[in-house]
């Protein structure tokens, strides 16, 4: 059997026309495996067809809203495939969410329908529990051809500035995004999924996935680091994804050493700060190379560094633009800056999101008259392209007039033998401003808050160095398994005295 025409021209087809040719040659190969259950592309698409009926019975039609409150698996992959057999546009809800985030997305986006395994959760709205609806049938049906102008998916985002904007995309962004995804992508890929289904890593890629004919590979629903370890080598898992904080703590595993990871390819990881010490221990312990992505609800494809870049590149920046992206890093003043000064990253690039949800508002304030969008993001350029980011616009603190960007405190720190894990926020402080406050999980229980501050000051700026140390037992995630900086600052806010400044979050 010859291998699937992948790359830009096979993701350009349509969802029915991918489906059609993996049925007629390889329908019994595996799209999902989750534990001992496994959903094959026929069964995949049976039971899409089954469902898309239920949705029709709703009265559900092309571009209509349906949201999915559904944890990642095979109900969310076949009602999400459902939906767009319709020509429907997914709202993607995270069940990890709370009340107050889910009934926001949920009025925001003003769905027909919601489709959910727990209805108790949605406020108001027609309801569509899935426990209750079964999903017998033979995949036949109507299948909309979708116009690439037409949405498709509606990606919320989980930074903690305000509540969640909607990111919205049409199946022209999502074909391309599906054709140039580089070395994440080879036919017959077994790809590590331990991120929520509702992250624009999986809603963006439908096309991507069809056309290479892979597999996602899930961890269980409650992630732990050794059932990531066991999946990877149980499964023979050939690309491994995640986000920073899961591979900082996979790679603290003892039991790594013995693991049988020889079908691991590629890793990847991005979503939020990669610290150098981090790209080190990767690039030690496992049997592969690593690269970098950087990208955003809203550009869900932007930035990565190559298999073959040398350590020193991929530990100090995200690489260089994908997909024909343009960049601009820019001052205050809206203007680019020269190689090597700080700014504000902006972008320009055919994976953008199209706008923010019947918000005009905030789409203009992101998105110019020119097509460039401005990220939350400051970084650097060097001559070859490759961007460095320091951090979050609203990351950053001022010390006694000096700013200061967590990433290079916490580089600084991570690189303390005796430092498993790192976060460094900025809180109020009288007279001074701002102080840096570090929240640290030890690898070594001696460790003390002087011995970390000598070191810091032996490697960067004293007034970088933070101004207190807190060991913690662990650092806190939010719905996306990144460190939940708004809680951090909470706490800090706490040891100082003052009040956390609103919003800001990675």
């Amino acid at each position: 059997m010859s291998a699937p025409s992948a790359g830009p021209h096979a993701a350009a087809a349509g969802i029915g026309d991918l489906f059609t040719a993996v049925l007629s040659a390889e329908p019994d190969l595996a799209a999902l495996v989750q534990g001992a259950d496994t959903l094959t592309y026929r069964a995949w698409w049976a039971e899409a067809g089954a469902a898309a009926g239920h949705l029709a019975a709703r009265r559900v039609r092309a571009g209509d809203i349906v949201a999915l409150l559904l944890p990642s698996g095979r109900a969310f992959a076949v009602w999400y495939l459902a939906a767009l057999r319709l020509g429907a546009v997914v709202s993607a809800v995270n069940p990890r969410l709370g009340p107050t985030e889910t009934a926001h997305i949920l009025a925001a986006s003003r769905p027909v329908l919601t489709v959910t395994d727990e209805p108790a959760r949605v406020p108001e709205g027609p309801v569509l529990d899935t426990a209750r609806t079964p999903l017998d049938g033979s995949g036949e049906g109507p299948v909309h051809t979708a116009g690439g102008t037409d949405p498709a998916v509606i990606v919320w985002t989980t930074g903690t500035t305000g509540l969640p904007k909607g990111a919205w995309f049409d199946h022209r962004t999502l074909r391309f995004i599906g054709g140039h995804l580089g070395p994440l992508s080879v036919p017959y890929d077994r790809k590590l999924f331990p991120i929520p289904f509702a992250h624009s890593g999986y809603v963006t890629r439908l096309y991507d996935q069809l056309a290479h004919r892979s597999a996602l590979i899930l961890t269980e629903p409650v992630w732990q680091a050794a059932d990531m370890l066991e999946t990877l080598q149980r499964e023979r898992v050939t690309l491994g994804q995640g986000v920073p904080t899961q591979w900082e703590k996979l790679v603290a595993l003892p039991e790594l050493e013995s693991a049988d990871l020889s079908a691991l390819r590629l890793v990847a990881t991005g979503a939020s700060r990669v610290s150098p010490e981090l790209v080190r221990r990767l690039r030690e312990r496992l049997p592969c190379p690593v690269v970098i992505r950087y990208a955003s609800t809203e550009v869900p494809l932007a930035f990565g560094t190559s298999p073959d870049d040398p350590a020193e590149l991929v530990a100090r920046s995200v690489g260089r633009a994908l997909g024909g992206a343009e960049v601009q890093v820019r001052g205050a003043d809206g203007e680019a800056l020269p190689t090597g000064e700080v700014g504000r990253v902006h972008l320009r690039s055919r994976a953008a999101m199209r706008g923010y949800w019947r918000d005009a508002a905030k789409t203009a304030e992101a998105i110019g008259q020119d097509g460039w969008l401005a990220s939350s993001d400051l970084g650097t350029l060097d001559g070859e392209g490759n961007l460095a980011i320091v951090g979050r616009a609203d990351d950053a603190y001022i010390r006694g007039g000096y700013n200061v960007y967590p990433s290079e405190v916490e580089a600084a720190l991570a690189a303390h033998p005796g430092v498993d894990r790192v976060a460094v926020v900025g809180a109020p402080a009288p007279v001074i401003g701002e102080v840096g406050v570090a929240f640290v999980v030890a690898a070594d229980p001696a460790l003390s808050e002087g011995a970390l501050k000598e070191w810091c000051r032996a490697r960067i700026a004293d007034y970088k160095c933070p101004d207190a140390v807190v060991f913690v037992p662990d650092l806190p995630v939010n719905a996306t398994f990144k460190v939940d900086v708004t809680e951090l600052r909470r706490r800090a806010a706490g040891l100082i005295g003052g009040t956390p400044p609103g919003g800001g979050g990675r």
